[in-house]
């Protein structure tokens, strides 16, 4: 795969095209496995690494699952493609940061990938536009008994998958669903349903996963156990407590629109106004200022801005993105003024320039 061919399209997630797409951006749905006859990655050479590698790779292009995979050797890659994947959410940053050899079958349609050696041998990842856990259980479920079909598990009867960190063994599935909650951030309710998440053992994560700060009243909702109950269980979960977000996020937005609808619709006209005259930006400051358009747009506050259009600027203003469509490494205050040059031109309606 030529990793600059991504920067000319979009993935299927980012479409806003799914159920309750407004508020929920994607769905999520990881599985973590192992070869039964291989140490995990923190346990193997460099030699084992390369012979999984090896095996892994040549069983994904016999793969019959409906989507074509390209490869991408990662370990290759350099720094600069390595933080794109990760911006792409195709790769993980302990994927893009780790040593020897690696790499990620990537879907046409950007909703599919599968990590070779990240902490696991295998992480298999599908994303959707919107609420779509039911279709994403389905491809991984299909995807996962596909490469079953070649490899042997790393599997126990009591305690079921087994993998490198313990809180992924049993299922080894991480269920997540990235949620857009900016009138949830401005009233400060965001607390109590951040609350009600940690009583009920679901965890709150920024952008990227793990480890990731909110920025841009953006979160990942995700499982904790992976222990104990079955994969439907725990998809069950997430699909139980998401609607009662998207109802509270849509009567708080309500609300703030009956009580002041000019002061919100101010905050959204000076946002999209900031983004399209500034001359430099940081990325921070994007994500905030992008979160208010696109709460603008799905209030009808802004009308000649559509919401795949927003998604995508929240993707491709990131640091890495910038540089790629630039061609050329850019210093911090560089990508400042990249940034608000790339924003000016697409709220604008004018092509942006590459170098």
């Amino acid at each position: 795969m030529d990793i600059d061919s991504l920067t000319h399209t979009s993935g299927e997630w980012l479409r806003g095209s799914g159920p309750d797409s407004d508020i929920v951006i994607s769905s999520r749905i990881r599985l973590a496995r192992n070869l039964a006859q291989f140490p995990f990655p923190n346990r193997a050479d460099d030699d084992a690494k390369s012979r999984i590698e090896e095996l892994l790779r040549t069983h994904l292009d016999q793969l019959r699952v409906g989507t074509k995979l390209s490869y991408v050797d990662v370990a290759r890659l350099e720094t600069l493609d390595r933080q794109f994947l990760v911006e792409r959410q195709l790769i993980s940053r302990e994927h893009a940061e780790a040593h020897g050899s690696r790499g990620v079958g990537i879907g046409d349609e950007e909703n599919v990938s599968l990590m070779i050696n990240e902490e696991d041998h295998l992480r298999i990842q599908v994303l959707r536009s919107g609420l779509a856990l039911d279709e994403c259980w389905t491809a991984i479920n299909k995807l996962d008994d596909a490469v079953e079909e070649y490899v042997t598990y790393a599997f126990s009867d009591q305690l079921g998958y087994l993998t490198a960190c313990p809180t992924n063994v049993g299922t080894g599935i991480r269920v997540s669903v990235m949620l857009h909650l900016p009138a949830l951030g401005l009233s400060g309710e965001i607390k109590k349903v951040f609350q009600a998440l940690q009583k009920i053992s679901l965890a709150v994560r920024g952008l990227y996963g793990e480890g990731s700060q909110a920025m841009g009243d953006f979160y990942q909702i995700s499982n904790q156990i992976t222990l104990g109950k079955n994969e439907e269980q725990l998809i069950d979960e997430i699909r139980d407590v998401v609607p009662n977000i998207i109802s509270y996020e849509r009567r708080v937005r309500d609300e703030l629109v009956k009580k002041n609808r000019q002061e919100l619709h101010d905050k959204v006209s000076r946002a999209y106004g900031t983004l399209k005259s500034a001359q430099s930006i940081s990325s921070e400051e994007t994500m905030i200022l992008l979160s208010s358009v696109r709460m603008g747009i799905n209030l009808g506050l802004i009308d000649d801005l559509q919401i795949p259009t927003v998604n995508e600027l929240f993707i491709y203003t990131q640091p890495a993105h910038l540089q790629k469509l630039r061609h050329e490494h850019l210093k911090s205050a560089e990508r400042n003024v990249a940034r608000a040059t790339y924003l000016r031109q697409r709220l604008n309606g004018q092509q942006p320039s590459r170098n």
